[in-house]
């Protein structure tokens, strides 16, 4: 996998006060398409209980949600995501009002899900995306119309409608959106801790191909982070910032799952093996590296002041990191009747249960007191996931720590 883009960067913003005992808050949004409106309901959870985050990150349409947030006060964040939610989520006929005693069985569910999608590929998403006609194979090679299906200039009006790209850069929030550079295959991070954010940041993490076309940001084109990884968690890991971190890890493909029975099995399950992006293995690295960190910081303490001052003690006290964290998962679980087309299904119902389970996920999580209590594991950091899929809907269980 290659490495993200390393640069100098700037001092962060100093990080504000929050109302937990924790110094920074870090809300990281995965890619997922059309299941990003439970990042939304997540947020709207996270807002009520008074917790804003200091330092956002995001993934293709978690940097579409990430610059609402932090691209508006917090008082107008959950009306701007409402706005944009349901701008992209296809009108169609309100669904209570036939076939009512079937409407949540899987079979039927399923059925206008997938009818709903196939609407998406056919339409589009308003203020989002829309089919090329003629499509590629009848445009000329060379343009950017001959290399993607789908047409995405309507976002960038839609993003200076919705975001306020001056908040964004006066760094009141840290906030950084992956991609991948087209021409030599490597992960870049824009960050306003170095860069000026524009529209073109946040389309170019969102640019999935064969869908969507590479978007140019200063002479070079991207591609949609999630093609080598779908989650920021490593970016915000490696900035070390000595700050107790509180973070919500917010991922839309379970990395869980079970052996497909068929081939639409088959295609759900690949989804979601390749989206997940070994998050587990990321946390469990990091909490490895921290018991070592911790057991640095405990030695140098007790060195003499000659041996402190030697050249090794001086590289372990600069490995050190006296800080702790909480690294807390909100995943989402999807129910059955969900297909391999859920990351393009936007339908008005299926955004709205999206929402709601987050809504309630965030909720059911930000119950548990350890959420919010600092971590006393040797390593210094907690892991919690608190999300469980049930049957055919996503309800909050019983609560599971450490098991990612």
């Amino acid at each position: 996998m290659s490495e993200p883009r390393r640069r100098s960067r700037a001092p962060a913003a100093a990080a504000e006060p929050t109302a937990t005992p924790f110094e920074s808050i870090a809300l990281l949004l995965q890619g997922g398409g059309a299941l990003g409106a439970y990042q939304a309901g997540v947020y709207e959870a996270l807002h009520e209980h008074g917790i804003e985050p200091t330092w956002i990150a995001g993934i293709s349409i978690g940097a579409i949600n990430s610059a609402i947030i932090a691209g508006n006060p917090p008082e107008r964040r959950v009306a701007r995501l409402r706005d944009f939610w349901e701008m992209a989520s296809a009108p169609t006929a309100h669904w209570s009002g036939w076939l009512p005693s079937l409407l949540h069985t899987g079979m039927v569910r399923g059925v206008i899900n997938q009818l709903a999608a196939g609407g998406v590929l056919m339409n589009g998403v308003p203020g989002f995306f829309s089919p090329r006609f003629p499509p590629p194979p009848l445009q000329p090679n060379g343009t950017p119309d001959a290399i993607s299906w789908y047409d995405t200039s309507a976002l960038k009006p839609t993003l200076e409608r919705l975001v306020d790209f001056d908040r964004i850069n006066d760094r009141t929030m840290r906030f950084s959106v992956g991609a991948v550079n087209v021409r030599t295959g490597n992960f870049a991070y824009f960050d306003n801790a170095t860069d000026t954010i524009r529209p073109e940041h946040i389309m170019a993490s969102g640019a999935l191909p064969p869908a969507f076309p590479p978007v140019e940001v200063d002479g070079e084109y991207f591609w949609d982070g999630g093609m080598v990884s779908n989650t920021p968690l490593d970016w915000v890991l490696s900035a070390r910032s000595d700050l107790d971190t509180l973070i919500f890890q917010v991922d839309l493909w379970s990395a869980h799952g079970v052996l497909p029975r068929d081939m639409a099995g088959v295609g759900v399950r690949m989804k979601e093996v390749q989206y997940s992006s070994r998050t587990r293995a990321a946390t469990d690295e990091f909490r490895e590296r921290q018991k070592l960190r911790a057991a640095f910081q405990k030695l140098l303490s007790q060195l003499p002041a000659d041996l402190a001052a030697t050249e090794e003690a001086k590289l372990l006290a600069a490995a050190s990191d006296p800080a702790v964290y909480n690294i807390v998962q909100l995943i989402y679980h999807s129910p059955t009747y969900e297909g391999e087309s859920k990351d393009y299904e936007f339908s008005r119902q299926t955004m709205e249960d999206h929402w709601r389970t987050g809504y309630d996920n965030a909720r059911h999580t930000l119950a548990q007191p350890e959420v919010l209590t600092l971590p006393a594991e040797p390593s210094g950091v907690g892991v919690y996931d608190f999300t469980h899929e049930a049957a055919e809907h996503q309800v909050p269980a019983k609560s599971e720590k450490d098991n990612l």
